[in-house]
């Protein structure tokens, strides 16, 4: 059979999607003439905050002391998972050197970037995993500089939890500056700090649109839309629990899509009849984003068989793949479109979010279908190099000389004409590639 939408979107991730183009451009034009004021300037009109905007020891050290110690004991645990991850990840990455043809050596080197600025939301819900994602990477791939920056609240600052995992994570600096200041200042070395390589961490559509922008003068990890997550179910599953875990996903935002694909009727109707009622069991204002995006961006998908759920995820490429379904060795070599998969009820999407050790910052709207998400690899760069011995760059010579003419590049050729000249004035090259 074809796949039935027992329940279908009426939106989708960029139904509502406002151009904000025009006002990150103008916010980003302005600070990058005005310095360090215009950045202060915006943070007061946006978030109500005069105070400090580089953190001192002394307010690093206050915040700590406002956070619960079995609260530091969670964020130390998760930050630990997160770096030994992130390290296991690193050692897939190593220096190489090929002796191409004899002679001509030619090699490989990753190298971290120097600066990092790691973006960590605080408006809506304070992101305390994020600064913990972000900092934790990129010390580990070794960058010279780490800077985080969270948006502060008024007459409150940036919230003591997200600075004391920023802190213990490894950032060199910790700025009390949200939105598109907050990326502006990261970019063009406001308040004494060094311009960022690249830009990482999630945020809302003017930081998302910020990094867009300021893409190709700065690095950046991913343009980030709503937050999507997709269960794939079988009659095994717990409906319970698959409902739990829309909802949790739903909660993100009145626009973050959650999809339940399965081959079940029966699981199907059971969740949708459980997920109302946790919604309504949850605090107001998640209470409002999960209504909102289980009404207007959820879907629930029946498929024919296990073959046609998984082609069914790999088009929609989620950023979050749970699988919560028999043979899950055969999901996990039949998925190939995802941003993190999640197998088996054991595990939850919340794990991945907050304390498991693999990167919460994602590919969304689709992106999973050609990248990945963030890892130690982000901030590294892959570069290569080569040396060669006179008669390792003979026979590379000649072929270059006569590719250089065909193509039309004389000035090319001649950089090989002029070697082969010098290292072998006794021979003779056709390098006309008319032959």
């Amino acid at each position: 059979m074809a796949r039935e939408y027992l329940k279908k979107a009426t939106l989708t991730a960029t139904s509502d999607a406002s151009d904000v183009h025009d006002i990150v451009q103008n916010i980003l034009s302005d600070i990058e003439a005005g310095g360090d004021d215009a950045a202060r300037e915006y943070a007061a009109k946006f978030d109500k905050y005069d105070g400090n905007i580089i953190l001192t020891k002394e307010e690093i050290a206050a915040a700590a002391d406002l956070v619960p110690q079995k609260l530091k004991e969670d964020i130390q645990f998760a930050h630990d998972n997160v770096r030994r991850f992130a390290e296991a990840q690193k050692a897939t990455v190593s220096d190489v050197e090929l002796e191409v043809v004899p002679g001509l050596i030619a090699g490989q080197k990753a190298i971290p970037v120097d600066a990092a600025g790691c973006y960590v939301p605080g408006g809506r819900y304070s992101h305390i995993a994020s600064a913990i994602m972000t900092v934790t990477t990129a010390k580990v791939a070794g960058c010279k500089h780490i800077i985080a920056t969270s948006p502060p609240r008024p007459d409150v600052g940036v919230a003591p939890a997200i600075i004391y995992a920023a802190h213990i994570c490894g950032a060199d600096t910790i700025m009390a500056l949200g939105g598109v200041q907050g990326v502006a200042a990261m970019t063009f070395g406001l308040f004494g700090l060094p311009k960022a390589n690249i830009l990482v961490g999630p945020g809302n559509q003017f930081v998302a649109e910020a990094k867009r922008i300021l893409f190709g003068r700065v690095g950046i990890d991913m343009i980030a839309g709503p937050t999507d997550s997709l269960i794939l179910a079988d009659k095994t599953a717990d409906p319970h629990i698959v409902a739990t875990d829309l909802v949790s996903q739903a909660e993100h935002g009145y626009n973050s899509p959650v999809w339940l694909v399965t081959d079940d009727r029966a699981l199907a109707e059971d969740v949708m009849a459980r997920v109302p009622g946790l919604i309504d069991d949850l605090p107001d204002v998640n209470r409002e984003n999960a209504f909102a995006a289980w009404r207007d961006y959820a879907e629930v998908i029946l498929c024919a068989d296990r073959e046609e759920m998984a082609a069914t995820s790999d088009e929609y490429a989620p950023e979050h793949l749970t699988v919560q379904a028999e043979d899950l060795n055969w999901w996990r070599d039949t998925l190939s479109c995802y941003g993190s998969l999640f197998l088996g009820e054991e595990t939850t999407v919340s794990y991945g979010d907050k304390a498991a050790g693999t990167n919460h910052v994602l590919p969304t709207s689709r992106a999973a279908s050609y990248t990945g998400g963030l890892s130690v690899h982000k901030y590294m760069k892959i570069v290569t190099w080569q040396q060669a011995t006179r008669e390792g760059s003979k026979r590379v010579g000649q072929a270059t000389a006569r590719i250089a003419r065909l193509e039309g590049m004389e000035g090319h050729a001649r950089a090989a004409d002029v070697r082969l000249a010098k290292y072998f004035p006794d021979e003779t090259f056709d390098l006309t590639g008319n032959e």
